[in-house]
């Protein structure tokens, strides 16, 4: 375990949302009550943090900020669940490494809980449940009337020392969880559920981040179960963040976009990813490293292991062509620099398509070995501008991939 990154604390000082008026019956608006919560904890900075307990219940909520310190601590049949009215959602600034919302020029609409430059904070109970009410969003999203960019669940940004655990996340927005130039950031033992539909519902998106433990969880959603990130284009280029030191282990899930993902978006740069132990079902890429020409930026040191697949369409994906841009300014020279992707101990059952690995024509990607790599009963693999190493690979991937020296 990568866990004991972040010390879970032990807070002396605790408080329960009844206290500050909380009403757990489903209608009654508690936007008030949380804040009031919270800028108790923040205002009194009692030592050691504060714990804010919510009991069982349904707790209609409009979005709210977390402050440093503190545990929100959801009992076993507590919801947050977020209000449906959109209207007066607020607006955020977009992240500088984006240059402007991810779905929409402009600013973006701020996380349904949302943390800015805090130090110790957790997210932890008996798997209380935090619902985005997401559906308005989504068809907010297919009938093009938003406005701005969907709220992610959870956001932290510029935050340190974070632990999210024991909680089931549901009906997001847009991303589920969020950690944006963080570090030491540990996400565990959590449930996270979209419906297969639910349009760009990642389920725990790293961005610009180091030193990320993602352990023991099940994710279900309808966009990448995992996503590793570093900035947008040239804003990404020009933020120079990148994502390093990210594990992620024990984590199974289904999905009709990626499994384990790196990218598309990671012109900051990304290094040192481990994966291992994963099972996925019924998704579309088992694994996808994804970039594009503009991006820049690079990926090396990636490694993923253990993985088992069952009806996938495609196993295995690296593609240089993945990815839209925030504007056309973005510079076509630009281009990515991969190197050092290992695949091994990788079995797969009902895999449409072995695997596509497309490097870039002026910029191949190197490096790329597979080892004990077997999904059977799959086509070909399709290649292009890559160089590698492969042992024990079935079906037997493409020429490019001959040499075991390498």
């Amino acid at each position: 375990t990568c866990s004991g990154i972040v010390p879970m604390r032990y807070r002396n000082d605790k408080i329960s949302i009844t206290d500050f008026g909380g009403v757990g019956d489903g209608r009654t608006l508690n936007t008030k009550a949380f804040r009031a919560a919270i800028y108790r904890i923040q205002h009194l900075r009692r030592r050691g943090g504060t714990l804010l307990y919510v009991p069982p219940g349904v707790y209609l909520t409009e979005s709210f900020n977390l402050t440093s310190h503190m545990t929100l601590y959801l009992a076993r049949g507590a919801v947050i669940k977020a209000t449906q009215d959109t209207w007066n959602w607020p607006l955020i600034a977009p992240l500088p490494s984006y240059g402007r919302g991810r779905e929409h020029p402009g600013g973006r609409y701020m996380s349904f809980i949302h943390g800015d430059g805090l130090r110790d904070v957790v997210i932890t109970g008996e798997n209380g449940t935090i619902d985005g009410e997401g559906a308005i969003w989504w068809n907010m999203w297919r009938q093009r009337t938003l406005q701005f960019t969907r709220p992610n669940l959870v956001e932290f940004v510029n935050s340190r020392g974070i632990i999210i655990s024991n909680v089931i996340f549901r009906n997001s927005p847009f991303w589920n969880i969020h950690p944006v130039y963080c570090s030491n950031v540990v996400i565990r033992y959590v449930t996270i559920l979209a419906p297969p539909d639910s349009p760009n519902t990642d389920g725990i998106d790293p961005d610009s981040s180091s030193n990320v433990c993602i352990e023991d969880s099940f994710i279900s959603t309808g966009d990448d179960l995992v996503a590793v990130k570093s900035g947008w284009d040239e804003y990404g280029i020009a933020y120079g963040r990148p994502s390093s030191c990210i594990t992620i282990r024990r984590v199974t899930g289904t999905s009709p976009f990626s499994g384990i993902a790196v990218g598309s978006e990671t012109s900051g740069g990304v290094e040192n990813v481990l994966a291992e132990n994963i099972v996925l079902y019924n998704t579309g890429i088992g694994v996808n490293v994804k970039t594009n020409i503009g991006r820049g930026g690079f990926i090396k040191n990636i490694t993923v292991s253990e993985v088992f697949m069952e009806n996938v369409r495609t196993g295995i994906k690296i593609a240089g062509d993945t990815g839209d841009h925030p504007d056309n300014n973005f510079n076509p020279n630009a281009l990515p620099y991969v190197k050092g992707v290992t695949f091994k101990n990788i079995w797969g059952v009902k895999v449409q398509r072995a695997g596509s690995i497309q490097g870039l024509k002026n910029a191949p990607f190197t490096g790329i070995c597979l080892s004990k790599v077997n999904l059977h009963g799959s086509p070909p693999w399709k290649c292009s501008d890559v160089s590698g190493a492969a042992i024990e690979v079935s079906p037997w991937p493409c020429a490019e991939l001959t040499s075991p020296q390498q």
